[in-house]
C-alpha cells in the first residue's frame, strides 16, 4: 500500500453515499473531474479518516514508444480492479464497482437489481439482473410519461418506501454487447425526487417473438424474487426481508414472459391506473 501510495498521491477525495464512506486517489488532478460523473447518485463530499473502500488510479501518460504497450490500472484497496489500455474503461469498472460495494454495504438503503419508475404516484419496479430486459422495460414505461427512478437498483428505506438512483439508462446496442448512456429527459421523461410506496411488481423477462400473457401472483412470490435480487441479502437476510415484506404490504404483482415491451406498458396503462388510485397511502 505505501508503494501504490506515493504512485497516487497527487490528489484525492473522499465521499459518503447511503451511509458508505468511499475515498479516491489519483497521480494527477485532472482524473478526479473526469470521474466526478462516475460518482455514486447522491453523493456528498466529506472529510472522513476513516473509509470502507480507497481506490487508487493510475494513469500512464508517459509518450508512447513503437512495440510498448501503455498501461492504466486502477485498484480497490491493494488489489488490481483493472489494468487496461483504455483509460475510459478504468472509469466504468470503478462505477460498477462501486456502486455494487455501496448496494452490499449500506446502512441506510436495501438496493435490489431492479429498473423503477413512479407512475401515478406509486412505484412500478421490475426485479432483475443484466440483460433481463429490464433498461429496454423502463425506456418504453418512461416513453408513456412514466417518472424515471433507476433502471438498475430499487433503493428500499425502512419504511418500504422506494427512492432514486438515476443514473442514465443504460441501452444495449442491438446485436452487440455495447451500452449507450440515454437522460430520461431523452425519452420525454422526468427524474423522480421523491421516495414513493410500491405499487406494482413486474416479474418478467424478454423472449424474442413472446406473447405478454400476464398472471397475478401472491405477495410473498413478489418478495422472494425481489429477496433473490437484493445485494444484501447474504450479509444481513433478516434486515432485507422485514423491509421488503413491508413494501410489497397491499402492492399487486404480475409474472409472464415478455415478447414486445410495448404491451407490458399497455397492460398496466389499461388494468392498473383506477386500483393504483385506491392503494392506502402507509
Amino acid at each position: 500500500m505505501e508503494k501504490l501510495y506515493r504512485l497516487v498521491g497527487a490528489a484525492g477525495m473522499c465521499f459518503r453515499a447511503f451511509g458508505v464512506a468511499v475515498g479516491v486517489r489519483v497521480n494527477e488532478p485532472g482524473i478526479l473531474e473526469m470521474l466526478s460523473n462516475r460518482f455514486p447518485p447522491g453523493f456528498r463530499p466529506q472529510d472522513v479518516r476513516k473509509v470502507k473502500r480507497l481506490y487508487s488510479f493510475y494513469i500512464n501518460r508517459r509518450e508512447r514508444e513503437r512495440g510498448v504497450r501503455r498501461f492504466h490500472s486502477v485498484y480497490s484497496d491493494h488489489h488490481l480492479l483493472l489494468r487496461s489500455e483504455n483509460e475510459i474503461d478504468l472509469y466504468e469498472e470503478f462505477e460498477r464497482d462501486v456502486d455494487s460495494f455501496i448496494a452490499e454495504t449500506s446502512t441506510t438503503r436495501v438496493f435490489v437489481h431492479a429498473g423503477v419508475v413512479g407512475w401515478k404516484g406509486r412505484a412500478i419496479v421490475i426485479p432483475g439482473r443484466s440483460r433481463s430486459g429490464k433498461s429496454t422495460l423502463v425506456a418504453e414505461f418512461l416513453r408513456a410519461g412514466a417518472t424515471y427512478y433507476s433502471d438498475e437498483f430499487a433503493l428500499f428505506d425502512r419504511k418500504g418506501y422506494v427512492h432514486p438512483f438515476s443514473r442514465p439508462l443504460g441501452i444495449r446496442v442491438e446485436s452487440s454487447h455495447k451500452q449507450t448512456r440515454k437522460t430520461a429527459q431523452e425519452f420525454g421523461s422526468k427524474t423522480g425526487k421523491k421516495s414513493l410506496p410500491v405499487g406494482l411488481v413486474i416479474l418478467t423477462r424478454y423472449k424474442k417473438s413472446s406473447s405478454w400473457r400476464p398472471r397475478t401472483t401472491s405477495a410473498g412470490r413478489s418478495v422472494l424474487e425481489l429477496l433473490a435480487n437484493t445485494l444484501s441479502a447474504r450479509t444481513n437476510p433478516e434486515r432485507a426481508l422485514r423491509i421488503l415484506v413491508q413494501a410489497n404490504d397491499g402492492t399487486h404483482c404480475l409474472t409472464g414472459v415478455r415478447g414486445e415491451a410495448n404491451e407490458v406498458v399497455s397492460t398496466v396503462q389499461e388494468k392498473f391506473a383506477s386500483r393504483f388510485s385506491v392503494i392506502s397511502k402507509r
